[in-house]
Order: structure tokens, then C-alpha cells, then sequence
């Protein structure tokens, strides 16, 4: 400090009075000072800095107690004692400031209770008067619509009674009855297919048309079905017939040979569920030096290709162990250039006429087919006796070498 502060007197703590608006004990106010000296004491604050000059206090107890301090101590001593009664008086006003706040809430608390209480009480006497058993509004308001005799029931009521007619049922069942009950009604009208005027009517011309000509073309499926049945018949009884014709033709030329006729139109033969081959002829062992020997004949009184009529022959013969083959046809069916009778390809192509048959050119075609097998079994007893004549040379050899050898050796 510039200068030495003269220090005065304060008021002693005993006659302080409370601060007002506070109910804790407080600090005395601080009196101003008493004028010692030739000024008063001026008091300034720079920043962090409070600047006290010309300071007097007026109290022989503090002097005394400055007085026991060395000179050099003080300065120092007041100086402390001076940041001791300001830091004092701060806290002082802070515990005035917590000891206010404490009692505003206090009161707020009180207030606060106390206006919960009636806000309880009001509410509790508002939820009795709307949700009360009885005399509440709710209840009350619940019954008048819903109960036995409320509106609600009133109204369903009056809504579904079958006795009034403005009702909803009333009005439903007139509604319906006007669509759909009797024959007058708009729906007997469209569902009708025999009035004019119903969609259904046109539907059932459409249906009635189409069964018409449905009927139609089944009527005339079943007529080209019984003409075609018709044809085959006529077909099968005109194959029977030519093949009971050439049986009687076989069997007159088979009896003057000694040769055995089998007629295997309906019997299936060597290869699996085949039937071609309409008759055997197993010709005589003492002609054919015991062998058996047999010819296929096949009656077609149909149209048939080479190719397919080829096929049926090589087919006949081996289903029937025959090794020729003769195929007889009506002149209506008969390829061309083979009448009265051809061989092609080893097998005899004949023809015979149902309406005025020639037995002497049958006869010279079968006779044809057994001069093709004769051919064979004398061609094949040819080659047995070139086979035969050669095995005796080579044995006349062989002899003949082993005696130049037995001489050679000797």
C-alpha cells in the first residue's frame, strides 16, 4: 500500500439486526467510517485490484491487537484481516441468498400442495358427475342410446320390422320381390330362354343351331362309317369268294400230282402273329427225292404297288417255309403285263378271272412255279454229283500218291 491505513472502530456484532427477508442469523451492516484524521477514507477498484486510501478505524481492542505486531508486520496483518471481513461478508451474502431461495420454495411447495388438493377435489367431483353409476352424464347418455328402450333400439327396430313397409326390410322385400320373386319378375324375365326378350332366348338359337348341325355330322360320320363297314364286307365276302375259287382250282391240280394242299389264310405261320400265305402246296417226297418242298400262294383281289407286292411274297415265304412264291390277282387288280401269268424274280405272277376262270392257264402257272422248283432240286443234284465225282477223283489220288510214296520208302 502507498500509505499506512488508519484504522477506526467498528460497532460491536451483539446489536446487530437480521437482515430483512431472511430468517438465518446475518452479519452487521458496515457503518460508515468515522472521519479521522484530515480527510475521509476513499475506497476504488481497479480490475482485480481494491485500492483503500486514508482508512481510520476507531476500535482500542484491534489496535491493541495491531499494536502487538512488529512495524514491519502490520501492514500485511490489516491487510489480511481486511480480505478475512470481505470474503466474510460474501459468504454471508450468499448464504442470505440460499437461505431466501429455501423459503420462496417453501412457500411454492405450500402452494403448490394446496392447489393440487383442489385440483384433486374438482376433478374427483367432475369425474363423479360424468362417470358416476347412475347419475353420471356417460351412464346416463349410454342408456338413452343403447338400453332397452334407447334410441339405438329404437331405431334397429324401426329399421328391421317386416310388418311396415317404408322400413329397410320392408323396403329390401319389395325390392327383391320386384326382381326375382314370381314369374313377373325381372329376373324370371332375363333367366327365360323361351321370351323374345330375355338374353337367353338368342343364346338358346346359337345352342339349338349347333346341335343341328352337330346331329348332322354325326349322322353322316355314322353313314360313311356304315358304308365304309359296308365295303369291307362286301371286300372280305369277295376275297373269301376268290379264295375258295382258287382252293378248288389247287386242290384239282394237287390231287392228279399226289401233292398236299393246306389253305393257312387264317393261321399264323413261322414269323410272330404273321398270317401271309394264304395256301400251302408241300409238294409229292417221291418227286422231290424226300425232301419237303412247298410253294406259297397268295389271293389279292385289291390294288397293291410292286414294292408292297414284293413284300408280300418274300413275307409269305418265310412265313410259310416256301421256296416259291405265287401270287394270284382278279384282272380289276392285276398289275400290268402279267396276264395270264408271269415270273419275275424266281415267283409267279398270275391272274385269274373270278367271272370266267381259266384252270388250264392256273394250271400252267402252278405248273410254271414246279418247273422253277424241279429247276433247283436238279441243279442241286447236279452240283451233289460234280461233288461226288470230284470226292472219287481225290480219293483215286490220294490212293495213287500213297502207293508211290509206300514204293518210294520200300
Amino acid at each position: 500500500m502507498d500509505a499506512p491505513a488508519n484504522i477506526v472502530s467498528l460497532p460491536s456484532p451483539a446489536g446487530r439486526p437480521p437482515i430483512p427477508g431472511s430468517s438465518a442469523t446475518s452479519l452487521p451492516p458496515v457503518g460508515a467510517p468515522s472521519a479521522a484524521g484530515t480527510g475521509a477514507a476513499r475506497v476504488s477498484v481497479e480490475r482485480d485490484r481494491v485500492v483503500v486510501e486514508r482508512l481510520v478505524l476507531l476500535d482500542a481492542s484491534l489496535a491493541a491487537f495491531v499494536a502487538e505486531r512488529p512495524a514491519e508486520e502490520r501492514a500485511g496483518v490489516v491487510e489480511r484481516a481486511l480480505k478475512i471481513g470481505l470474503t466474510a461478508l460474501m459468504d454471508a451474502g450468499v448464504t442470505v441468498n440460499v437461505d431466501a431461495v429455501r423459503a420462496e420454495f417453501a412457500g411454492l411447495l405450500r402452494a403448490t400442495e394446496d392447489a393440487n388438493a383442489k385440483a384433486a377435489q374438482a376433478l374427483d367431483q367432475l369425474l363423479r358427475q360424468n362417470f358416476a353409476d347412475g347419475d353420471g352424464r356417460l351412464p346416463r347418455t349410454l342408456e338413452s342410446f343403447l338400453g332397452d328402450r334407447g334410441k339405438l333400439r329404437s331405431l334397429t327396430d324401426e329399421l328391421f320390422d317386416e310388418t311396415k313397409r317404408d322400413s329397410a326390410i320392408g323396403r329390401i322385400k319389395t325390392l327383391l320381390g320386384t326382381y326375382i320373386d314370381g314369374d313377373g319378375s325381372k329376373l324370371a324375365t332375363l333367366l327365360d330362354p323361351t321370351r323374345l326378350g330375355s338374353p337367353l332366348f338368342q343364346f338358346r338359337g346359337e345352342i339349338a343351331e349347333g346341335f343341328t348341325k352337330l346331329n348332322e355330322r354325326i349322322a353322316a360320320l355314322e353313314a360313311a362309317s356304315t358304308a365304309r363297314a359296308q365295303e369291307r364286307a362286301k371286300g372280305t365276302a369277295k376275297g373269301g369268294d376268290f379264295e375258295d375259287l382258287l382252293e378248288g382250282l389247287l386242290a384239282e391240280g394237287a390231287r392228279g400230282a399226289g401233292d398236299l394242299l393246306d389253305r393257312t389264310a387264317a393261321e399264323t405261320g413261322a414269323v410272330l402273329k404273321s398270317k401271309k400265305g394264304d395256301f400251302v402246296l408241300t409238294l409229292d417226297p417221291g418227286a422231290t427225292r424226300g425232301h419237303d418242298v412247298r410253294v406259297v400262294v397268295e389271293a389279292k383281289d385289291r390294288p397293291m404297288s410292286m414294292r408292297a407286292i414284293r413284300d408280300e411274297l418274300r413275307e409269305a415265304k418265310e412265313n410259310r417255309g416256301a421256296a416259291v412264291g405265287v401270287i394270284v390277282f382278279t384282272p380289276a387288280h392285276a398289275p400290268a403285263g402279267i396276264d395270264p401269268f408271269s415270273v419275275l424274280g424266281g415267283d409267279v405272277y398270275c391272274v385269274v378271272d373270278p367271272e370266267a376262270p381259266e384252270p388250264a392257264f392256273f394250271a400252267a402257272a402252278i405248273a410254271r412255279a414246279l418247273a422253277g422248283v424241279r429247276e433247283q432240286l436238279d441243279a442241286i443234284t447236279r452240283l451233289k454229283a460234280n461233288l461226288t465225282s470230284i470226292s472219287n477223283a481225290t480219293k483215286g489220288d490220294w490212293t495213287g500218291l500213297d502207293t508211290l510214296r509206300a514204293g518210294i520208302l520200300a
